[in-house]
């Protein structure tokens, strides 16, 4: 299994989207999400974005004012998840027109769908944006016939 976690974060360290691939319960997850993200928002640009984390690796990066910190098996490579990133960062962008975190937190089902697309049990199935966006463009138009 590849990957173990992916957060969305903003600089003020609250939690914008939050998908797990191996069960942890609630308590487990907060105080664990808490910790994370002290550790990545605590670290200057000229620092690593790597970093070794009970077990797995921690890879992170930050756009503007958010953070995609994404969490994985030790023998994933790390530059391969940061070029997932910020495919998914484009991913985003593609779909809102200008992602921010706005767009993030009304649209969150829509997120959710995006990274669902997009991984599949901590494994990168698709990485072909327009795969990833048309079947959520197929529920926008199913959505606006029903208005």
């Amino acid at each position: 299994m590849g990957l173990k976690f992916f957060l969305l974060v903003n600089k003020q360290g609250q939690t914008r989207v939050a998908q797990y691939y191996e069960y942890r319960d609630v308590e487990t997850r907060a105080t664990d999400e808490a910790e994370l993200i002290r550790k990545c928002l605590g670290r200057t640009e000229r620092q690593c974005s790597f970093m070794e984390h009970r077990g797995y690796k921690l890879i992170f990066r930050r756009y503007a004012s958010l953070y995609f910190i994404v969490g994985a098996d030790n023998d994933e490579n790390e530059l391969s998840i940061l070029e997932f990133i910020h495919m998914v960062v484009e991913t985003l962008d593609q779909y809102f027109e200008g992602v921010c975190e706005l767009d993030i937190m009304f649209n969150i089902e829509k997120v959710h769908f995006i990274l669902d697309e997009m991984i599949a049990n901590g494994e990168v199935i698709e990485n072909n944006k327009t795969r990833i966006i048309a079947p959520i463009r197929v529920l926008d138009k199913v959505h606006k016939l029903e208005k």
